[in-house]
């Protein structure tokens, strides 16, 4: 699809794919030259809501929240609301979260242009499923804090909420080479966290923590040497955690999302790619943007080196994958492609369009049982996809 007709679905209007019949879909609205790190909800009324961060690039400080509702029995999104504005710090990576008491949280980052070791964790709550929002609280105030996926509600009325430490060396910028993974808990319903690290995980970030219907916890994890996408397991209530190990799946240093199904099977949007055969690498992920905030006109290449264990960035972001597990994870028997294209990430620029990414991809089977995906198209827009799971395994 050309990018102009990107600018013409940003109003959010929903569609079916005229090549594709058993899909459904829309771009959400945004006025934003930059819209990416979608996280979906179904609520429990129907409607759907997604939010992502906008603006102008990521890691610059005009960088807020927004969302955007997909009310039950409506064909359109609805116009966003801007549900954050620091113009000192940039937002990040929002989440949404329902918790047993039907208060509706959005929890996200945020850092210093560029930096992000200075981040921390704010949040809001909303008592009406986020027609109203209370004010913006900190939650974490550790720098370098990060969220990216959604807190886990145990039998036991523990909350488990995954993040990972963004650290570098004294007088260095970081670069991701020293992140590592956490689970915070708290058994007080968000009033106070404990922290329990996963061991090893140097590397493993967006750690994704989902309860098999065999009891047990299992996350998976981006890489961010860019290889594969790794996996551990917890038996005693997220506490404790086996060291993360390679799966089959391959990683590029880019999100990913997985969910449990009614059925217990597992469905994980990603993208099928890794470093390996990439011949173009960025410095970092902020490499485009200098000390003083400001952007620059283009990312910092740096020589492909396989053997150097550092943080890899630039391998492609394509195809946008969904994979689904009728073993609680230990094998992925059904792949198919929502979206193919060389998914070109050298650049985060949008305001020129020279991005092409398919990325951060959020996943969760509403009470239709559909499967409702969103994710980053081109650092343009955000698209959602719905379908049913055996549009992944009759394919």
């Amino acid at each position: 699809m050309n990018q102009d007709a990107i600018t013409i679905e940003h109003t959010g209007q929903i569609h079916v794919n005229p090549t594709d019949p058993e899909r459904i879909e829309s771009y959400l609205p945004s006025e934003c030259n930059q819209n990416h790190a979608a996280n979906i909800l179904p609520l429990p009324n129907g409607d759907l809501l997604c939010v992502w961060f906008g603006g102008t690039q990521e890691g610059i400080s005009d960088i807020s929240i927004y969302m955007s509702r997909l009310a039950k029995g409506e064909n359109q999104w609805s116009p966003t609301d801007k549900l954050s504005d620091d113009p000192t710090r940039s937002e990040q990576n929002p989440i949404l979260f329902l918790d047993p008491n039907q208060t509706l949280w959005l929890i996200y980052t945020a850092q210093v242009s560029g930096n992000q070791d200075t981040a921390i964790v704010r949040y809001r709550q909303s008592q009406d499923m986020g027609r109203t929002w209370g004010p913006i609280e900190v939650l974490l105030d550790k720098p370098g804090t990060f969220v990216r996926q959604p807190p886990v509600v145990l039998e036991n009325g523990d909350w488990l909420l995954p993040v990972f430490y963004c650290d570098s060396k004294p007088g260095e910028k970081w670069v991701g080479n020293y992140d590592t993974s956490a689970v915070k808990i708290s058994s007080d319903q968000g009033k106070t966290w404990i922290d329990y690290p996963v061991p090893n995980s140097l590397g493993c970030v967006h750690m994704n923590i989902m309860q098999l219907k065999d009891s047990r916890l299992m996350a998976l994890y981006r890489s961010r040497w860019a290889d594969h996408i790794y996996q551990s397991y917890s038996t005693d209530g997220g506490h404790t955690w086996s060291e993360p190990q390679a799966t089959e799946l391959p990683n590029n240093n880019s999100s990913i999302q997985a969910t449990v199904l009614e059925n217990g099977h597992v469905a994980l949007v990603y993208n099928h790619m890794s470093k390996e055969g990439a011949t173009e690498r960025r410095l970092s992920l902020y490499d485009e943007i200098e000390e003083d905030g400001q952007t620059t006109s283009e990312a910092k290449e740096v020589p492909v080196d396989d053997h150097a264990k550092t943080a890899f960035w630039g391998a492609p972001r394509a195809p946008m994958s969904l994979a689904i597990s009728t073993d609680c994870g230990a094998s992925w028997a059904y792949r198919r492609n929502l979206e193919v294209g060389d998914g070109y990430c050298m650049t985060n620029n949008s305001t020129d369009k020279l991005n092409r990414e398919f990325s951060y991809p959020s996943i969760k089977q509403g009470l239709d049982g559909k499967l409702h995906i969103a994710f980053t198209y081109f650092r343009q827009a955000i698209k959602y996809v719905c379908v049913e799971e055996n549009w992944v395994t009759k394919a």
